[in-house]
């Protein structure tokens, strides 16, 4: 995976004042933490920020004091309604060390004949790979898969230096018999309504 790197300035003024006036300057206030080492607060360019993140588990370099430091996103705060990024908490991370992360699992092919309904249990899969070698996603086969097929966390097969850190046996995908159609009982309900209205 690139590493993306973003100019960092660190933080001084705390708060919900002092994060607005961040926000407002087209920043973003983060917070980085990990190895046993005191948090350190920083601001981000707001642009780049969103635009490195629409990229999982993205791998950033900042300077910070002068130190090159090597993170990932932990956690994202977005705004409820504008999806501006309010806050980060950033982790870092060493070449070489091993980390746990989420990543998006992708469904291909088609499911069996008839109207079948693909349901994700569960969207991501917790795996642990190396820091800079991270997977964006991981994608299943569902081909030929009928109602009451599923496929298990175990049964997925990860990227090359990944491996799985959740629960092996939860259910990540499963199929399921699409609902029978209710429409005609709706028409007949209503039926009735305008019998008795009469």
């Amino acid at each position: 995976m690139a590493e993306i790197k973003l100019a960092t300035e660190v933080r001084t003024e705390f708060g919900k004042g002092a994060a607005r006036r961040i926000r407002r300057a087209d920043k973003v206030p983060a917070v980085v933490y990990g190895h046993g080492a005191e948090p350190v607060h920083v601001t981000l360019p707001g642009h780049e920020v969103l635009l490195a993140l629409r990229t999982a588990n993205v791998l950033i370099g900042l300077e910070i004091d002068g130190k090159d430091a090597l993170v990932i996103p932990k956690a994202v705060q977005r705004h409820p309604l504008k999806g501006t990024i309010e806050h980060v908490d950033l982790l870092t991370v060493k070449r070489g060390e091993k980390v746990q992360v989420e990543i998006a699992v992708q469904a291909e092919g088609d499911l069996a004949p008839g109207a079948n309904l693909l349901e994700f249990v569960q969207n991501t899969l917790l795996v642990e790979a190396e820091a800079t070698h991270i997977p964006e996603s991981v994608t299943v086969s569902v081909a030929g898969l009928d109602a009451g097929d599923s496929i298990v966390a175990k049964d997925i097969t990860l990227p090359k230096g990944a491996t799985l850190a959740g629960d092996e046996d939860a259910i990540v995908i499963q199929v399921v018999a699409a609902q029978a159609e209710e429409p005609a009982a709706d028409e007949a309900g209503e039926g009735e309504a305008e019998g008795t209205e009469a």
